[in-house]
């Protein structure tokens, strides 16, 4: 979804006022509580941003104001270091450890249906493996655009303990025997005088430096759970096949690595009439001798339910491809189109009674005199010359 610059700017505006006029609480502008889970911030502001959406709400400043407040409160409630600041001391808070500089909205909602994502990854930081999942489209879809919904089973943050995997948060202490460095320093003598000194992983705390006294009831200390994630895929027209639609940071959550990326490979599924190549379309169209010999006018249904136009006035070899200009498949971000080739088959009748085998003889026989006549009398002409 795209909008003009005029609008953007005006969003920007709209931004700007609401910094002017005090915090924001972001937890009212999702609709949500301040212990819901990230999975549910993100549910509903996926939910809530389609809904106000300027494109869906044409000339509605409430509904532009509330599409950017929205993507603020996610921008905050989504990130656990802004929403630990932010539920401490509010938007002042962020404002003043730097933390209350916004994205743009729309980067914002185009990460969630396949977009670019406004998120930025440290070097230091991990990310997990991408899942890549095929997505079997419709030539049709692929013509005109498409919207799919798609119900993802993935691993999630408990929701219950953020990720803790702790009863309380005070549940969570550091590990004694390391000192929260989850190795502990091990001396072990060579001989008179003589210390070898070596690093191995606490077994108190299995690494981590800190160590549960009470594990959540919910993930029992596992800090994760299986669960659905459904995902909007705007499938755009003109995507080709093959092609792939990512939405980033969408995968397995883990509370030690970022989530890899969500991958949707297009595969087409073939159509009965037309098949694809690149941005052309091509169809096999059958017609009878009289239609080849003498010329026709017929219909084909094209993939957006409208009819185009076969016509021949010449006589038809079988084999013979007819191009048809800009009636192929559209170019992908673009306004043009591909051509569609229709290639013909003639019918042959299988039994010709007598009467019609002589009259075709004659009618051949009469057209042969009247060429060679033609070119006889072509011939004179020249000569006289």
């Amino acid at each position: 979804m795209q909008l003009s610059s005029l609008s953007f700017w005006w969003l920007l505006l709209l931004l700007s006022v609401d910094y002017i006029y005090g915090g924001a609480d972001y937890y009212s502008i999702l609709g949500v509580s301040q212990s819901a889970s990230s999975r549910e911030i993100k549910k509903k502001y996926k939910l809530l941003s389609k809904k106000y959406h300027p494109d869906k709400n044409p000339g509605d400043k409430d509904a532009e104001q509330k599409f950017v407040q929205l993507a603020e409160a996610y921008e905050v409630l989504s990130d656990d270091k802004k929403r630990q600041i932010y539920d401490k001391y509010g938007e002042e808070g962020l404002k003043q450890q730097s933390q209350g500089g916004f994205h743009n909205p729309f980067d914002i909602f185009a990460s969630f249906f396949g977009g670019t994502h406004f998120g930025h990854q440290s070097q230091s930081e991990r990310q997990g493996p991408s899942t890549v999942i095929e997505l079997e489209v419709e030539l049709k879809e692929l013509y005109l655009g498409t919207q799919v919904e798609v119900d993802v089973s993935k691993q999630v943050i408990c929701g219950n303990c953020r990720g803790t995997g702790a009863k309380r948060a005070e549940d969570v202490i550091t590990c004694n025997a390391c000192g929260g460095r989850g190795v502990k320093v091990v001396k072990q003598q060579l001989g008179p005088g003589i210390f070898q000194q070596f690093h191995s992983t606490c077994d108190s705390c299995g690494g981590k430096g800190k160590i549960i006294k009470s594990k959540c009831p919910v993930c029992n200390g596992k800090k994760v759970l299986r669960g659905n994630e459904q995902l909007t895929i705007i499938v755009e027209k003109g995507q080709v096949d093959d092609g792939t639609i990512v939405f980033e940071k969408e995968g397995d959550e883990s509370p030690e690595i970022i989530p890899g990326d969500i991958i949707f490979k297009v595969v087409t599924i073939p159509h009965s009439v037309f098949e694809r190549k690149g941005n052309n379309l091509y169809a096999e169209q059958t017609i009878s001798l009289i239609d080849a010999l003498t010329g026709f006018e017929k219909n084909i249904t094209h993939l957006d339910g409208r009819n185009v136009l076969l016509k021949r006035d010449e006589v038809t070899q079988p084999g013979f491809v007819q191009t048809i200009k800009n009636e192929g498949m559209p170019y992908f971000r673009s306004t043009t189109n591909g051509d569609l080739y229709i290639q013909y088959t003639v019918v042959f009748p299988s039994i010709i009674d007598d009467s019609t085998k002589q009259g075709l003889k004659d009618l051949f026989k009469h057209t042969a005199t009247s060429t060679t006549s033609s070119t006889t009398s072509s011939t004179h002409v020249k000569e006289d010359l």
